[in-house]
């Protein structure tokens, strides 16, 4: 992710790479190698970086269980204005917490990479909503690998078209059989969750082999009709108005995860890096490098981005909240009065005990 995010920074005028930082010496001397890095500005601490260099934004790019201590460290040092990291969030509640306190105490933008947000499919159902194509929004629906590392783009696509009204209550059931690592951070088999939104919108999401229940990765239902999103085996992005009992497609030059898949030969002709989905292309940048680049823009012009780390505490603590729901064996109210990550807890104290699978 690193290097998207620098390849991102780079196809911007008004952006240079000026440093780079890792624990392992030898990936901030390749990635330097790669980007123009000057040797004197290649560091093993992000905090001695952020003093050194005094870079107006940094992106961390490091696996979730180090995002809070480099987040808080580079906030500390004084030096950095905008902070820009990956997702998921963190590890534990408290250190989502701790990094928003942190930014705001030290009066840096953050922000966390959920570029879903940026992605047409996305943007179109939201246009569609606010046209008023399915009625007023009764309940938004997903279905997915986890609701950790890939799910935090999910709940944090619910938050948006709630309007970011804060949940009230989540109740969950989970299958932790076989262990399930992704970065470093447990992630359950398969879950089931349901909660509610402050204005009334329910949500529902079926995660692992349970998945195929919602059959699309995001669906809004609506009053009068319904709006899918990446639909399994089907398209991208279709709409079932009021009073039509057949489903319209919507046309779009993008998948879920970014602008549609270029031919081979056209990807050689034009320096394009492999044909999958989600690769920009010199029409359609992809999902990253528009968040990128809204995060720039943002804290040039000292505005709040789509991506600021408020909406994502909104949407990691609804999924905190379905482990500390399977914790208590029954509903959690908001806010969370917690400051561990249940799942890795319960790990932890021998409640779960997942087999590790090599």
């Amino acid at each position: 992710m690193g290097y998207r995010h620098a390849s991102a920074y780079q196809r911007l005028d008004e952006c240079e790479l000026v440093a780079c930082a890792d624990v392992v010496p030898e990936n901030a001397e390749q990635f330097a190698e790669t980007f123009d890095v000057a040797a004197g500005n290649v560091f093993e601490d992000a905090r001695e970086m952020a003093r050194a260099v005094e870079p107006d934004i940094a992106s961390v790019t490091v696996p979730p269980g180090a995002h809070a201590e480099v987040v808080m460290d580079m906030a500390e040092a004084g030096t950095v204005s905008a902070i820009h990291c990956e997702k998921p969030m963190a590890k534990t509640w408290e250190e989502c917490r701790g990094m928003v306190r942190a930014c705001e105490r030290a009066g840096v933008q953050l922000t966390i990479n959920h570029q879903r947000r940026y992605g047409e499919p996305f943007q179109r159902a939201e246009t569609l909503l606010e046209e008023g194509a399915i009625g007023s929004l009764e309940r938004v629906e997903f279905g997915g690998k986890n609701l950790f590392d890939a799910g935090t783009h999910q709940f944090d696509l619910c938050g948006k078209y709630t309007g970011q009204a804060e949940p009230i209550w989540v109740l969950a059931g989970i299958d932790y059989s076989e262990e399930n690592l992704w970065f470093g951070a447990h992630n359950a088999n398969q879950a089931l969750v349901q909660w509610e939104y402050e204005n009334g919108v329910g949500g529902l999401a079926a995660t692992g082999d349970g998945a195929d229940l919602i059959g699309c990765y995001l669906r809004l239902v609506g009053a009068d009709g319904v709006i899918e999103i990446g639909v399994e085996d089907g398209p991208t992005l279709r709409v079932r108005r009021a009073g039509n009992a057949h489903w319209e497609t919507v046309e779009t030059e993008e998948s879920v995860h970014g602008p549609l898949p270029v031919s081979r030969p056209r990807a050689v002709a034009e320096g394009i890096v492999g044909a999958l989905p989600g690769i920009s292309t010199p029409e359609r940048p992809s999902q990253h490098e528009r968040a990128l680049e809204d995060v720039v823009r943002s804290a040039r012009d000292s505005d709040e981005a789509e991506v600021t780390a408020r909406h994502a505490l909104q949407s990691t603590g609804l999924i905190f909240g379905a482990w500390e729901s399977v914790r208590r064996r029954g509903r959690v109210d908001f806010p969370l009065t917690i400051q561990d990550n249940p799942l890795e807890s319960m790990v932890e104290e021998d409640v779960l005990n997942p087999v590790s699978v090599e």
